[in-house]
């Protein structure tokens, strides 16, 4: 373990991102990837309550599960700049939302 650090291996997939990303510094990496983090964990809370709210009865519906991940999308998006806002990263997080929807369109 101590050579793969030594080398600089351990930190060089966040230079990776920070070339593709075009960010400032390994630090603002550390900071998207947080928001990634936050949102995700996010959206995986959500679920159970809101499969509450419209399944009374326990078990997994197919259909329910396909709506979710349809209807989940805009909140992830909206999440993401949510965080990217409270973590600073808010103009990252527009950027990439752009590039997601015209992605999304031309689909």
């Amino acid at each position: 373990m101590t050579n793969f650090i030594e080398r600089g291996m351990a930190v060089n997939w966040i230079k990776k991102l920070q070339t593709r990303w075009n960010l400032n510094n390994p630090g603002q990496v550390l900071l998207v990837l947080l928001v990634f983090a936050c949102t995700g964990f996010t959206v995986m809370f959500l679920k159970k309550p809101v499969t509450q709210y419209f399944f009374t009865e326990p078990g997994s519906n197919t259909l329910f599960s396909i709506l979710y991940w349809i209807f989940i999308l805009p909140v992830y998006n909206v999440l993401l700049l949510v965080y990217g806002f409270v973590f600073g990263q808010f103009r990252f997080f527009w950027n990439f939302e752009k590039k997601f929807f015209k992605r999304m369109l031309k689909f």
